[in-house]
Formats: structure tokens, sequence, C-alpha cells
């Protein structure tokens, strides 16, 4: 592909020439039936950050296209290819066989290249570690993948290495017939002391990056979390969340919704003190406690499916992370001398 010259610092992403019998249409409408994987709004809002020039001059969203018209989309960062590229990184496999492996995802590792993070991710891992893995149609990018954690998230993770698991795992998968659950650190201690959470899920209209509680059910999609108390430290608790549906940030957003947050999750309100006073010292001790754990107090904590080829039931478990269990020893310690 050639690149045509920009201004500096722009680079040409995509190339689109009108047709010489092209109808007039205006330019989003023109652009949704060639854009990938992209809204109206995104398009009318990058046409509006002058994004998105016609021969080579920045337009308004109403600008309708004319025969001939070149439409370019330039950024400021060069185009990225969905080619994953191998990185020797270290992978922790707590199982491997023909067909599939599951691993002990690190916090703190991406799960897969995307927008900010393109290098360092469990997939360039992956791509090393093993030829050929197989990827989901709409995946491109996501070999062996059939779920994925949050970032910030440790614990474990099936990765299919063949076609065949892939569509059996991802049918479990959409089935909600794999058997998850994750320990977390909340803050305050849940009434009752275990119960369900079926409150749906969306995108949050104020922030994109957040997802949001919609409890009239007039928006988003279903969501269903059941958790437990494991030991309450009076401040905060240690539970253990299944899933039913597997939706992004479930069990951040709806342990934020009933009131207790998942401590140090920044996003969902749990780098703020939730529970106890507001002494300068019990301050100090939850300021260092974050120190030692600067990332939600989420773990994936077992993983039990039906092996695709041998039909055997398997499950795993992959104890809390050292610094995940230390918080936890900081705050019974704390509890038993105040």
């Amino acid at each position: 592909m050639e690149n045509h010259s920009h201004t500096e610092g722009e680079f040409e992403h995509y190339r689109f020439v009108a047709d010489k019998k092209q109808e007039m249409v205006r330019i989003d409408k023109f652009l949704m039936d060639r854009l990938p994987n992209t809204s109206r709004t995104r398009i009318q809002q990058t046409i509006k950050e002058g994004q998105i020039r016609v021969n080579d001059e920045e337009v308004k969203t109403n600008y309708k296209i004319r025969p001939s018209d070149v439409v370019t989309v330039v950024m400021s960062e060069p185009p990225r290819d969905t080619e994953v590229y191998p990185e020797d990184i270290p992978l922790d496999i707590i199982y491997e066989d023909d067909a599939l492996l599951v691993v002990n995802k690190p916090a703190g590792m991406v799960v897969h290249p995307g927008h900010e993070n393109w290098t360092g991710t469990l997939v360039n891992a992956l791509t090393h570690h093993f030829q050929n893995l197989p990827t989901m149609p709409d995946n491109e990018g996501r070999p062996g993948l059939v779920h994925r954690i949050d970032k910030d998230t440790s614990g474990l993770l099936v990765v299919a290495k063949t076609e065949i698991a892939m569509t059996h795992l991802a049918k479990q998968f959409f089935d909600h017939s794999i058997e998850r659950t994750y320990r977390a650190l909340v803050w305050g201690e849940p009434n009752p002391a275990e119960g369900t959470i079926d409150v749906n899920l969306g995108r949050s209209f104020k922030d994109r990056r957040l997802t949001d509680v919609f409890p009239d059910g007039d928006f988003g999609k279903r969501a269903v979390t059941h958790y437990q108390t494991e030991e309450s430290i009076r401040y905060v608790s240690l539970i253990s969340c299944k899933l039913e549906t597997g939706r992004t940030h479930q069990i951040r957003a709806h342990m934020k919704s009933i009131g207790h947050p998942i401590f140090a999750d920044e996003m969902y309100g749990g780098m703020q003190i939730r529970k106890g006073t507001l002494f300068s010292k019990y301050k100090s001790f939850v300021q260092n406690t974050f120190k030692v754990m600067p990332r939600q107090a989420l773990h994936a904590f077992s993983l039990g499916f039906i092996h695709p080829v041998s039909g055997d039931k398997l499950y795993f478990e992959q104890p809390l992370p050292e610094e995940f269990e230390l918080v936890l020893q900081r705050w019974r310690d704390y509890v038993n001398h105040h």
C-alpha cells in the first residue's frame, strides 16, 4: 500500500475513490458501508475531528459524496495490521494437551492486542509458544482466545489450540455451562452475606470505558452474578463470585451497584475509603494497603469445563496471587489489633 503524504505526524488508514457513476450520498452513509466495526456516530465524530478528508480537504458531516471523490481517513498513529507479532514472554501454563491449555494470567498483562496495548499481551506470548492457533470468526488478531479477563485481573484462562476445541469451548461459554468463580476483596460486608445480582449491564453513557447498571432493564444485556462471603474482615470482605453470564467488567459493576465496590478498583470507586473511620492513622493504613496491590482485588480463581475431545470434566483452581494474600493478611492484622 502506498503511503500518500499528509501533514507531518498523520498517517492514512483508509482511502476510497467514489465511482464515476456515484450517486450523491452523505459521507457518513458512504463510509458506513466501507469501514469495518464502526458506528455512524463514531464516523460523524471522526469527521468533526477533521480526520476524514475529501480530496485532501476537511469536510462537514452533511457533505455529499460526488463522483470520483477521493475520501481518506487519517490518524495520528500509523495503521496497525491484525498480524500478531510473537514475543518471548514467559507463560504460567497450569495444564496443557493437544487441544487446549489453561494459563494463569498475571495482573497487569493485557489479554489481546488493541488500542494502546499492541505488544506485551498474552496473545503475543501465545503466538510465540504455539504455531497456528485458531481464530474465531470476527475475532481477527485474537488467536486461541475463547474468553478474556481484564488487564488488572489475575487468574485462569483457557486457550484453544485447535479449531474443534475452539468451537466446542466457545459453545460452552455461549451456553453458560462453563463454571467460573472469582475471588474478590470488596469494601464493607455485603448484606445478605450471599445472594444473586441480576441487573442489566451495558456501556456507560457518560464514559465509554465503564460498564453501568440499568436496573429497569430498558438497556444493556442481562447479567447474573452469584456471590457469597468467604471471610468478613469488618471493613472489607473476601467474596466468591460465580458468573452465569460474562459481561465486560461484570463483577466490578455489579458489586459497585450494591454498594460494595472491589478494593483498589479505581474505575469503579474502590480507591475511596468506603467503610471505616476517617482517622488519619486508618487512612494511612488504607493508603499503604493500596500500594501493596495497586489494582482491583479480583482473581479468576477456578475454571471447570468439558474437554472438547475426551468429554471429561476438567476443573482447575489457582490460589490468590502473593500481593492479594498480603493485602488480606494486612486487613486481618489491622482488625485484630484495633
